[in-house]
């Protein structure tokens, strides 16, 4: 390089103008006359550290160094900068008198200029000012960390802080970044900005949305939280660790900005307040970490807060995930404290299925169980067994196979006879919020049809049938909801027994009719408890008798109306609540060949036309199979109840002349059950338009309500009523093709064994027999029937046969085969 090139770009590196404009004419306005003694010619800047060379210039230090490093490096001789002569020494010789002159000539100059900041610092000051005055500070405090000391003594840091309630928007985010700087690396400035409200105000800057005065509040938070003494002041201030964690998940802030608040979080997170509050925040991490790594007594004052707060259900699942196993090996410790806090805080982790998965496969259930039946004195206290069970009660209803998960060396599980008798034996010697608790957790084993029958097992080898029917008369409602679930679970593998157990006792019966008939909205109580007592055998008649008795039915019918006029409040229960109704309802129709009672009440509430109207009720399933099941037993008292005509005896003369003893022609009589029929008192579905219903049902997609259907009307052409008059009806209803497109798909063996009976009688009749005999697909359907049915039904199918002449009528299959 040229000696002129290297001169020009030492005037271009070293120009005073490398300055911010304001802090240099600040400067520049405010000092004393400078000398040019006191300028490097190199620099073009006061010196600090003057040096002469050999022909008596003057330079700072380090600037003539590198000027004569840099002549060394270009392969020339030094030479001097300004004579640009050769030099034989390139010695340095300090000027100490220089060196003093200009530092008094500096220290007046950075009072006069101090001062002049402080007046600035005014609220009569012009914006201008005030910027200039927060430029100069910036400038002074970069260009030495000596003189943050000199900001500091002068007390000029409060006066910043005023800065920040200035109405300018440019004061208040100059004196933010002012602020920064001269907290950077200075613990003493940092303690006096910590002082009274500064720190608040500062955090109020965090609500300014996407504007610069928030960018630099959190350059300034950030600065602040490395002193751990400030963490916790910032951390006090209401509303900062929530608007800092709102900050870090922001898709819309500026990248730097997200940084720096969650550089901040790190550093604030070293104070245990700010953890638990970044906790309830939703920023777990640090208080998970803390679970983890934290000391003994961190980690249960840690467990313990995790067990107070609100989780969302995908925070529960990383909190099970992070610190699950941690938590079960707490809750192991003989510490009663740390049980306590371990159990909960895994209780609220437990509740949400997915959770209490990992924390199963985390090993929590023997530990638990054994901590539930332990007695002695290494015992929970009983709050903490309510906790327990509570837990307990969480991870059955996650639906694992707990079946397959051992609980000691005897490889016994959860649902082993011992186990379950532990549980039934602790449900009925402890106080109700445990008992509901561990019903919950046989509400949960009983749901589960690969657990359900050992619990049915145990509870039978127990003897405690007794005693959880009894739960029904208990004050406390979730008490009484989850043993009436309980019983429900249980009814299809041992609702005979149930049923004797509540017909043992009238008021427990009594007590379930009450909660079906209470005039709330529609409770998960009243659904279960109507839905228990509908899968109670239908045709125990002696438990019918007792409903009957304690007008059980009548309360059933007001329910059922008010549903259908609306007048009862809906909710998520309303299906399961009226289809139980119905389905209670139904059952007084199997006890009417038994019971007068039942009758009376059947001709009293016109129940047929009730069931009638059920049928409309699209949607629910179970309500028009139990209607049409309903149907069909009152269609089958109807041939009974129809009043058959009373006939004149033969006179005289019709006796010795036959030509004069026609019978009488009577009018007005069911061509079905040949008497007087009506829907209210003889049931008839004819006269109660119900055959087209039943009819339309038979295309429906559930199998069990075309079941019902076809049962029903298969009451037409029953032994008993006129059956060629049936087989009329049901065309004129358009259900010939209906009944055959049933033996057709075959979906059930129930539906294809009632199919194959109906189609028998409607073959009975000729001009339907021809009809069919054409159609392979229904004699390929009757054949196989005859071919693989049940016995019965393979005798009705081979009478199917002989009438389209499939199989001659002298064939003798069946004798011969018996």
């Amino acid at each position: 390089m040229e000696l002129g090139q290297m001169t020009e770009s030492w005037d271009i590196i070293y120009d005073h103008a490398s300055q911010s404009d304001e802090s240099y004419n600040f400067e520049r306005l405010h000092m004393e006359p400078m000398y040019d003694a006191f300028v490097c010619p190199l620099t073009k800047q006061v010196m600090q550290d003057p040096v002469t060379i050999e022909n008596g210039h003057t330079f700072e230090h380090e600037a003539i160094e590198k000027w004569f490093r840099e002549c060394r490096e270009s392969g020339r001789k030094p030479v001097c900068p300004l004579t640009l002569k050769e030099l034989r020494s390139t010695d340095l010789n300090p000027s100490i008198a220089l060196r003093h002159t200009i530092e008094e000539w500096s220290a007046r100059n950075d009072a006069a200029q101090i001062d002049m900041a402080r007046r600035s610092f005014t609220l009569g000051s012009s914006e201008t000012d005030t910027l200039q005055a927060l430029t100069y500070i910036d400038h002074m405090c970069q260009k030495s960390r000596s003189n943050k000391h000199v900001i500091r003594n002068a007390e000029l840091i409060p006066m910043i802080v005023d800065m920040l309630k200035s109405s300018s928007r440019k004061v208040r985010c100059k004196a933010l970044e002012t602020l920064r700087i001269v907290a950077e690396e200075d613990a003493d400035n940092k303690e006096i900005m910590a002082e009274g409200d500064t720190v608040r105000t500062i955090v109020k800057f965090l609500s300014h949305e996407l504007s610069k005065e928030r960018e630099e509040a959190v350059s300034l938070l950030y600065e602040l939280s490395k002193s751990e003494t400030l963490c916790e002041k910032i951390g006090s201030v209401n509303g900062a660790n929530l608007i800092l964690v709102g900050m870090t998940s922001s898709i819309s802030e500026n990248v730097l900005t997200v940084e720096k608040a969650d550089k901040t979080l790190e550093n604030l997170e070293r104070c245990e307040k700010n953890v638990r509050q970044m906790a309830e925040n939703g920023r777990l991490r640090p208080l998970l970490r803390l679970i983890l790594e934290g000391p003994p007594e961190t980690k249960l004052s840690m467990a313990a807060f995790l067990g107070e707060l609100v989780l969302s259900n995908e925070i529960k699942v990383l909190v099970a995930r992070s610190v699950g196993s941690s938590l079960v090996n707490l809750m192991r410790s003989g510490n009663v404290q740390s049980r306590e806090a371990a159990l909960k805080a895994l209780n609220q982790i437990s509740s949400y299925d997915a959770s209490a998965v990992i924390l199963i496969e985390a090993g929590i259930l023997p530990p638990l169980v054994k901590d539930l039946f332990t007695v002695g004195p290494n015992q929970l206290p009983m709050r903490l067994k309510e906790v327990s069970a509570t837990i307990l009660a969480n991870l059955v209803n996650s639906g694992y196979d707990f079946d397959s998960i051992p609980l000691g060396p005897d490889h016994q599980t959860l649902v082993s006879e011992d186990i379950v008798h532990n549980l039934l034996h602790l449900i009925s010697n402890t106080g109700p919020a445990i008992e509901c608790k561990l019903l919950q957790v046989l509400v949960g084993l009983t749901s589960s049809p690969t657990t359900v029958l050992h619990i049915v097992v145990a509870i039978k080898s127990s003897g405690a049938t007794v005693s959880l029917v009894q739960f029904i008369e208990a004050p406390q409602r979730d008490l009484r909801l989850a043993s009436i679930k309980i019983l429900q679970n249980l009814s299809s593998h041992m609702g005979q027994e149930l049923a004797d157990a509540l017909r043992g006792t009238a008021s427990q019966l009594g007590s379930l009719i009450s909660i079906i008939s209470e005039n709330t909205g529609i409770t998960e109580e009243q659904a279960a408890a109507v839905g228990l007592l509908a899968d109670l055998p239908e045709r125990d008649l002696g438990l019918t008798r007792q409903m009957l008795d304690e007008r059980a039915f009548q309360l059933i019918i007001s329910r059922v109306i008010r549903v259908q006029q609306r007048e009862t409040r809906g909710g998520r229960h309303l299906t399961p609540y009226l289809e139980g109704l119905v389905r209670v309802l139904a059952r007084v129709t199997f006890a009417l060949p038994d019971e007068a009672g039942a009758l009376v009440l059947c001709h009293k509430h016109d129940l047929a036309a009730l069931f009638i109207e059920l049928l409309h009720w699209d949607g629910l399933d179970n309500v028009q199979m139990a209607a049409a099941m309903a149907l069909e037993n009152l269609s089958r008292e109807s041939k009974n109840l129809t009043r058959l005509p009373e006939l004149p005896p033969q006179g005289f003369c019709s006796s010795i002349f036959p030509c004069f003893g026609n019978p009488p022609l009577i009018t007005g009589l069911c061509k079905i059950h040949r008497g007087t029929c009506s829907l209210k008192e003889t049931f008839c579905l004819l006269e109660g338009h119900a055959v087209e219903k039943l009819v339309a049902l038979l295309d429906h997609t559930n199998e069990k309500v075309v079941e019902a259907s076809l049962a029903a009307l298969s009451t037409l052409l029953d032994d008993g009523v006129d059956t060629a008059q049936g087989v009329v009806v049901l065309c004129e209803a358009e259900g010939l093709q209906p009944i055959l497109d049933v033996l057709l798909e075959k979906r059930t063996e129930n539906l294809w064994r009632r199919a194959v009976w109906a189609i028998e009688r409607l073959l009975r009749t000729e001009e339907i027999a021809y009809e069919v005999s054409g159609n392979p697909n229904v004699s390929t359907a009757l054949v196989d029937a005859f071919q693989h049915a049940d016995f019965q039904t393979r005798q009705v199918a081979e009478r199917a046969l002989k009438h389209i002449d499939k199989i001659p009528n002298f064939s003798g299959v069946f004798a011969n085969m018996g």
